[in-house]
Order: structure tokens, then C-alpha cells, then sequence
């Protein structure tokens, strides 16, 4: 006499159990592993957007500097780093004409729409941004 236990096969019972649980677990898996890649790809934007406003502060404090050297910087972050969309917002405006000692802010900005690696979900219609500040020199 034979016994399914003993083949290694499953009982007709329970085939249609193992159906069902992919069936319900599968979209599960497959939109928390979705989530994560675009969660992942968020980090990764805030973060390029970080340097790029470092990098332009840097160069914004220096007793020479001008907006485009500023502005050269931070496209130069945003394009090594693959940023679409960035904009620069530098406080104050002028920081040729900011006197030593003064607080400049670098603020880069870049919507999630067009920086997500899967269509956007959480992050959809959002801008990501980061500020940097330094002392003029």
C-alpha cells in the first residue's frame, strides 16, 4: 500500500492550499519589495541633494566666488549623481556681495516624480529638498 508520505507527493487535499496562499501573498511580496526600491531610491535622492548643497556652499563661501560658480557646483552634484529637475535657491541672493562672516544658505530642490526608479507611490507629487549652511570667508 502506498502512502503520499512516503512518495514525497502531496495529498489532493491540500493542493489547492499552497495555490491559495501564493495567490494571497505573492501581490503582498511583490508591493513591500516595491516599496522598499522606491523607499531606496528616495534615501538616495535626499542624499545627492545633501552634497549638492554642501559642494555649492563650499563654493559659495569662498571670498571670490559668484552665483554661476555656485550654480556650476551644484549642476555638476546633480548631474553626476543622475538628479532630473533640481533648482538652486541661494540665501542671500547675491553672494558676491555678501560681506566675511555673513550666513549663506544653499537650498537644492528635486520633485520625486521624475527621480523614482518605479513609478511613483509614497512619494508621488512630492520635492525632496536639502539646506546647507556656512559662514562667508
Amino acid at each position: 500500500m502506498w502512502s503520499a508520505k512516503r512518495c514525497g507527493r502531496m495529498p489532493r487535499a491540500h493542493t489547492g492550499v499552497a495555490a491559495t496562499e501564493l495567490a494571497i501573498c505573492l501581490p503582498l511580496v511583490a508591493m513591500l519589495i516595491l516599496a522598499s526600491i522606491e523607499a531606496c531610491g528616495m534615501v538616495y535622492l535626499n542624499h545627492s541633494l545633501a552634497i549638492a548643497s554642501y559642494e555649492g556652499v563650499r563654493a559659495a563661501i569662498n571670498y571670490d566666488s559668484t552665483n554661476s560658480d555656485v550654480t556650476n557646483k551644484v549642476n555638476q552634484m546633480v548631474t553626476a549623481r543622475n538628479v532630473v529637475g533640481s533648482q538652486t535657491q541661494l540665501s542671500p541672493s547675491d553672494v558676491a556681495a555678501v560681506a566675511r562672516g555673513t550666513p549663506i544658505t544653499i537650498t537644492v530642490t528635486a520633485p520625486c516624480n521624475s527621480n523614482a526608479l518605479v513609478p511613483p507611490w509614497f512619494f508621488g507629487g512630492k520635492t525632496l529638498s536639502a539646506s546647507t549652511t556656512m559662514v562667508k570667508e
